[in-house]
């Protein structure tokens, strides 16, 4: 099965933007909203029916209920024909079993309400092949539909167009700061793509979840992927988190002011309570007034300032500061404020220190290094003290040539009493060398 999500496209065919050739990673969903099914693999107790409601996803995250009336054996990632206003609709089961009961319960749905609607049957190669033609056409349907209702003078702006599994019925998402009169709209595209056309105003969050996006933090966007209750954003949620009231780090892709900014909101507000209020009210001490500048909730430190020096700021801890409050409710000044330690010293413990020799060592440490020559091939005295001195040490290292004779070893009786040897005579010449001797029968030179 490939890929039939946000992507727009159903079975037996790849996404033009999917890199994973239609087996996403994510799910069968491209991550929006998908659900993980953890009463899968558990069975029903004997006797106790399946239930018979099932979730089925459209376009983008729209997620509606519809009763398996024919029983059908449907899992989730089946692409089903369900029961639309006129028509049918194609979608794809995203949750089955008693999840689903859990789901109802938690969007207030009766289960028992006939209003639900009914699966059909699964889709079958035709279904899928007109409904494949049919979102092919909502691209170009869009950028048409923007030219005239910009031609029609409308102030309003459309996101998305979601056309109908049977390809009778077209939805056009738009966004709008005021009320638009959208009836003439409505007759020109009737005639213009000749369907039945449905205007559906959504706010900007809709919009971004239904577009997609990554978020600054390099994520995809909570409301594309799993978030579906908006709450309302104010600023003092950003108050209370100390950050600073930049529109272009606390706005999201909507415009709007980021979900994210009420996740921890309550966490800091139980936190804050444990800090005294000191709104409209200072800390006097005998040297001065002293007034907050500023606030860290996670190392519990409150920065003071004096009126008279407001650029030194005296950091004190939560404690420090009730105390002195409560000082000043009996009527009594402290000197001054005294700083409080913003980190407690560790004490350094006398551990033994390692070295390790082989890091240390260098690795051509059992390299034999040869001297190199000069010019006139012999070694200079640098590189032979060296040589001497990358040579290993002791007795037997030692080369007998090069030793002295008073340190050769002694090899008996007769190495002692052998006769040293004998330098030139200078009074005797010289024996020629080989290259020297004279043939007996040349004549000697004249």
């Amino acid at each position: 099965m490939g890929c039939s999500g946000g992507c727009g496209t159903g079975t037996n065919a790849i996404p033009a933007g999917c890199g994973n050739n239609g087996a996403c990673g994510t799910g069968d969903s491209c991550n929006k909203l998908s659900v993980f099914d953890w009463l899968g693999n558990m069975a029903l107790p004997n006797g106790q029916k399946p239930f018979d409601i099932v979730e089925v996803r459209f376009k983008n995250s729209r997620k509606e209920f519809y009763r398996n009336t024919a029983n059908l054996s449907l899992n989730v990632g089946d692409v089903v024909a369900v029961e639309a206003n006129s028509g049918h609709d194609i979608g794809t089961v995203s949750l089955s079993g008693e999840l689903v009961r859990l789901q109802m319960k938690k969007r207030n749905q009766n289960i028992e309400s006939e209003e639900i609607k009914k699966v059909y049957r699964k889709a079958k190669q035709g279904d899928l092949d007109k409904w494949k033609e049919a979102r092919s056409l909502e691209t170009s349907s869009m950028y048409r539909a923007r030219t005239i209702a910009l031609n029609l003078g409308l102030e309003m702006k459309l996101s998305d167009v979601e056309y109908q599994g049977d390809k009778s019925k077209a939805v056009f998402y738009y966004t709008a700061e005021a009320r638009v009169d959208f009836r003439e709209l409505i007759k020109v595209l009737a005639e213009e793509f000749r369907v039945r056309i449905e205007m559906r105003q959504i706010g900007a969050r809709q919009e971004a979840s239904r577009l997609g996006g990554i978020g600054s933090c390099g994520r995809e966007l909570c409301c594309s992927t799993w978030l579906t209750d908006f709450r309302t954003v104010s600023t003092s949620a950003a108050r209370y988190q100390q950050l600073s009231l930049n529109p272009l780090k606390l706005a999201g892709q909507c415009g709007k002011l980021k979900c994210c900014l009420n996740y921890e909101l309550d966490a800091y507000a139980e936190a804050l309570k444990e800090f005294p209020d000191l709104e409209g009210k200072r800390l006097s001490t005998k040297k001065g007034e002293a007034f907050l500048q500023k606030t860290d909730i996670f190392k519990r430190m409150m920065w003071f300032s004096y009126k008279s020096d407001p650029s030194v700021m005296i950091p004190m801890d939560v404690k420090a500061v009730k105390t002195i409050l409560e000082a000043n409710k009996n009527g009594e000044q402290p000197e001054e404020l005294v700083a409080s330690k913003l980190f407690v010293e560790k004490p350094v413990h006398s551990e033994p220190s390692f070295t390790n020799q082989v890091v240390e060592e260098s690795l051509t440490r059992f390299d034999k290094k040869r001297p190199q020559k000069n010019k006139s091939g012999h070694s200079s005295q640098k590189q032979k003290a060296q040589h001497q001195k990358n040579k290993p040490k002791g007795p037997r290292a030692e080369n007998p040539k090069s030793a002295s004779p008073d340190n050769r070893p002694n090899r008996g009786q007769g190495a002692q009493n052998r006769p040293k040897p004998r330098g030139p005579n200078p009074n005797k010449p010289n024996p020629p060398r080989n290259d020297q001797k004279q043939n007996p029968n040349s004549k000697p030179d004249k």
